[in-house]
């Protein structure tokens, strides 16, 4: 039923008689009204929240606090293996407490894993061209060969997750083949109880070989999916117990993340793929549609290299277009777009673990730079020497590195801005 609305004219024609006049005319329907309060409430929140950000943004601005450059002795890795495009060959681990202050560089040539401890500390970073920074000289303090992740072909990726136990992490390491080995180390990067288990593709190394991407389950350790490009698959793992394969039929993978559950159920069973110029969204509990739930178009023809999550839930996600898309994943639309950040295309993101505001954005031009994505500003930059060989940020804390063709590694200490 149509709700109308009459309204009443009198019209004077002569003076002696008087024609009244009555127009009906539709209302809006009620839905439409609502849909107009909404909106409006939105859009009142949405102004409140940015200048709530605002206001956080002047007291939760970064600075880097030291920015170490070090050379890996070639007596332990003399021609490192070139690896592929995406930079995923590199971990790093911070020894807490240390005197004088250091962080364990774990780095991947070849089928074997490295693992070099780096002089951390200093309170100048100085500035050149463009407001680039400038690394200072440091010492690598020891190194060695980790004997527990014996490979049989060129590794891609590792990663370090934190356990229950504290003074232990997993280390977790995939070849092209999509063989994966997780080791159990301890703070000097020691095998704990030679506990190690190892994990062969479901083909047995039979396919093509390519990039091997690699993630753990940030609420459940032992749960770790891998992805193979060119056999266009994702392996999902609990130790060495195979649950799951998807297939990403379209495209080849280049990134995953597992992220925030916000379907309902329980953390941990959400996965994020970049797969070539979309962002797919997979949920592993759903056998419909192969488990796939959403699909985000990109820029066409522009492939999709990295993938990242908040603890704020927010995933980010960038590539050949070399712009950072931020998107919120309750509604899937984007937040921000910072067009154009990097000069070239961008292999390597993460967000900051101070302020979820700023992400870090890693580039094949030699630079990593970190920036505001919500206000596309960036805050500062330093670059390599040479191609990056890895590039990683630690689970929790604002420290990243990087790993150069030319042997050196790049650890930057970022804590918030010192207001006096």
């Amino acid at each position: 039923m149509v709700q109308t609305l009459t309204l009443h004219f009198k019209l004077l024609k002569f003076s002696s008689c008087s024609l009244l006049l009555q127009i009906q005319l539709p209302l809006p329907p009620p839905e439409l009204s609502n849909l107009q309060a909404k909106q409006k409430v939105e859009k009142i929140k949405e102004k409140g929240k940015r200048k709530e950000r605002e206001r956080g943004e002047r007291l939760n601005m970064l600075e880097v606090q030291s920015l170490k450059k070090a050379l890996v002795p070639k007596s332990l890795i003399p021609n490192p293996s070139p690896g592929n495009l995406q930079s995923t060959r590199l971990a790093l681990h911070v020894k807490e407490d240390a005197s004088p202050p250091s962080c364990w560089v774990y780095v991947a040539s070849g089928c074997r894993i490295y693992k070099v401890l780096v002089r951390m500390g200093g309170s100048f970073v100085y500035q050149g061209k463009e407001s680039l920074l400038i690394p200072q000289e440091t010492l690598v303090l020891d190194s060695a060969v980790l004997n527990c992740c014996p490979h049989r072909s060129e590794i891609q990726s590792i990663v370090l997750a934190e356990t229950e136990s504290s003074g232990s992490f997993i280390l977790g390491s995939v070849d092209s083949y999509g063989h994966l080995i997780v080791s159990k180390l301890d703070g000097s990067g020691d095998d704990v109880n030679n506990f190690s288990f190892s994990v062969s593709p479901r083909d047995f190394g039979a396919g093509e070989s390519g990039w091997a991407g690699l993630c753990f389950n940030p609420s459940q350790w032992s749960m770790a999916a891998v992805a193979r490009s060119f056999c266009k698959s994702i392996d999902i793992y609990d130790q060495d117990i195979h649950l799951r394969t998807l297939r990403t039929r379209l495209w080849y993978p280049s990134s995953l993340i597992f992220m925030n559950n916000f379907y309902g159920g329980s953390e941990g069973s959400v996965l994020a793929v970049a797969e070539g110029s979309q962002l797919t969204v997979w949920d592993l509990r759903i056998k419909e549609n192969s488990g796939c739930v959403h699909r985000i178009c990109g820029s066409v023809g522009d492939m999709v290299y990295a993938v990242c999550s908040s603890p704020t839930g927010t995933i980010a996600a960038g590539g050949a277009d070399r712009t950072v898309t931020v998107y919120d994943p309750r509604r899937w639309c984007a937040l921000s777009r910072w067009l154009n950040c990097s000069k070239y295309e961008i292999t390597g993101l993460a967000f900051s673990s101070l302020s979820s505001d700023y992400i870090y954005v890693q580039g094949v031009d030699y630079e990593v730079l970190c920036g505001n994505w919500y206000e596309s500003e960036k805050a500062f930059s330093f670059r390599g020497d040479s191609n990056w060989l890895g590039f990683s940020k630690c689970p929790s804390r604002d420290i990243v590195g990087g790993w150069c063709d030319s042997g050196n590694v790049f650890v930057a200490d970022i804590g918030l801005e010192k207001r006096y």
